[in-house]
């Protein structure tokens, strides 16, 4: 029997299909995803007023993008126009691995509490969603 290029079309996808859905089922068995699908890990943490600690860590990591790439283009600017090479050979990589420590000193400051709690929920959000997007037995 001769299948037509959209029945074989058709099959493909439900074997996709079906692969991803196996992946998502063993992601969600992963013990973090597990318990906060089962706890309903949501936000509601983040309607408590931050301390003055995590709001300095929040700068800080906002400066930390700031003095990235932005501050390495300007480093390569004034180097061409001064025509001195070194500055962009040198000072790149020492800017940039600033505000590499910039950013650690913020995720220092701001604690691991809120980023747990927001990967906790996008985790319960991205199983939750992606699985009632794919139906169990794609036919």
């Amino acid at each position: 029997m001769l299948l037509t290029s959209e029945k074989k079309f058709n099959l493909s996808m439900n074997k996709v299909m079906l692969i991803i859905r196996k992946g998502l089922v063993k992601f969600a068995d992963i013990d973090f995803v597990r318990t906060a699908i089962e706890e309903q890990a949501d936000l509601t943490a983040f309607k408590e007023k931050p301390s003055l600690q995590v709001l300095a860590g929040i700068f800080l990591i906002c400066m930390s993008f700031l003095l990235g790439w932005p501050a390495v283009a300007a480093c390569g600017v004034v180097a061409l126009k001064l025509h001195e090479p070194l500055i962009a050979v040198i000072g790149g990589p020492l800017v940039y691995g600033l505000s590499h420590l910039v950013f650690l000193l913020g995720m220092y400051f701001s604690g691991a509490k809120y980023t747990l709690i927001f990967f906790r929920w996008l985790s319960r959000i991205t199983v939750e969603t992606l699985l009632s997007r794919i139906p169990p037995n794609p036919s």
